[in-house]
């Protein structure tokens, strides 16, 4: 193995008050254009005062490129131990049950030494600091499918910034720095997670439906078309690059805050690392009136229990989330298994009246098909594991009409994963 390239002496910063040492300042992050380590602090000092009101006062996960984009980069959640003592962290649960303490960017000096860590994006949660449970922004993430123009995503953008508005919501645009574009939306510290991400379904599921032939809300990926509005980025342990972040492209592209009128010129490609500093001096922050604009999801929450009463349900989850209550199979609709023979199974469990309640909440979901079944139709296992016993319960839906048969579902309880069987 060839050794590495030096990047020269380390070069002192004194900023805030504060002095950080950038070590291998001209170790080269991106091949193409040449920018440097130091090109990169020397960018989020000049934009500061943006980047910081899209990640300060947050905690942020760090998104490391040490060799530059060309070589292994890593999601890093937990704070580095070897850090200054003025680096503010906070401790941030996730759904694992796990918990990491993460950075809080405040100043300048924070965005410095984050940048001498090659952290090229910054990835911030939706919360603020002082408040982990309430979310203060809903994100809106226009995901185009391969071979969507940048005219088609504009005009879902247009779309999305009507339907905002007719739910007294306003919204903040910005490329995503890649393919796609976010808005943002301020929105009041009221709600939690899952309530914030009702409403981001409920708004996806909206937009959809007044452009359909562009948009979609569907999570699997064979099933989108167009422009895929990622309602999930509200998910609690959902990130999206702040506005402002730099991104590993070939040309060090940024994400770049910009007003609903620039969409119809604006050119993703214009905004990069090296042009965005003198965007930013001539015309300033787009974006610097968002924190005056914090609305209320109210109004979509209603719409998402409206579309519940009219029988739409959850929508599919990450995969590193547990099972929710509601959700539909979590399996793409190419590989939902249907048996030739009509026989599904229920559930698992160590005691068998945990695997019969599974059953009885099974036919409370279906209970038209529950009405078709005989005595014999329910099959009860008693099952034999290397260490002990469990019990397996599936129904055959020989005697339930073709049209009336449901597909297989998540096991319900699924306790034979945990290792006793």
């Amino acid at each position: 193995m060839a050794p590495r390239e030096s990047g020269g002496a380390p070069e002192l910063f004194a900023v805030d008050g504060h002095e950080i040492a950038i070590s291998n300042p001209n170790k080269v992050l991106f091949p193409k254009p040449g920018y440097t380590k130091l090109d990169l602090v020397r960018y989020y000092l000049a934009v500061a005062e943006g980047a910081l009101r899209g990640a300060g006062g947050r905690p942020n996960v760090l998104v490391r490129y040490p060799n530059g984009i060309g070589a292994e980069f890593f999601y890093q959640k937990r704070a580095p131990a070897s850090r200054p003592p003025w680096m503010e962290v906070v401790s941030l649960k996730f759904p694992s049950g796990r918990s990491a303490d993460e950075v809080v960017p405040r100043d300048a000096a924070a965005l410095a030494w984050m940048a001498n860590l090659a952290c090229l994006e910054l990835h911030p949660h939706p919360v603020r600091a002082d408040d982990l449970d309430h979310p203060d922004e809903l994100r809106v993430d226009l995901d185009p499918v391969p071979g969507v123009t940048w005219a088609q995503l504009r005009e879902v953008a247009a779309v999305v910034e009507a339907t905002l508005k007719d739910f007294g919501l306003t919204g903040w645009p910005k490329t995503s720095g890649s393919r796609g574009l976010h808005v943002m939306v301020r929105i009041q510290r009221r709600w939690g997670f899952d309530q914030v991400r009702r409403a981001a379904l409920a708004l996806a599921r909206e937009v959809e439906r007044r452009a359909p032939a562009v948009a979609t809300s569907k999570w699997w990926k064979e099933e989108r078309h167009g422009v895929f509005v990622d309602y999930n980025r509200n998910a609690k342990d959902g990130t999206v690059a702040a506005a402002y972040s730099v991104r590993p492209t070939p040309d060090a592209r940024v994400s770049a805050p910009m007003t609903w009128d620039e969409m119809s010129s604006a050119d993703p490609e214009e905004f990069t690392l090296a042009t965005m500093p003198g965007r930013f001096v001539e015309i300033g922050d787009r974006h610097a009136a968002i924190d005056d604009h914090a609305g209320s999801i109210e109004s979509l929450l209603e719409l998402s229990a409206r579309h519940e009463r009219e029988g739409l349900s959850d929508a599919p989850w990450p995969p590193h989330y547990r099972k929710q209550q509601g959700e539909p199979p979590r399996v793409q609709p190419s590989k939902r298994r249907t048996s030739k023979h009509p026989l599904i199974e229920i559930g698992r469990a160590q005691k068998k009246e945990d695997a019969l309640a599974g059953l009885e909440r099974w036919k409370a979901r279906h209970p038209e098909v529950a009405t078709h079944l005989e005595p014999a139709d329910v099959l009860v296992d008693a099952m034999r594991g290397r260490f002990t016993t469990w019990t397996r319960v599936r129904v055959n839906l020989q005697h339930v009409p073709v049209e009336l048969r449901p597909l297989q579902e998540p096991l319900d309880p699924d306790e034979k994963t945990g290792g006793w069987g």
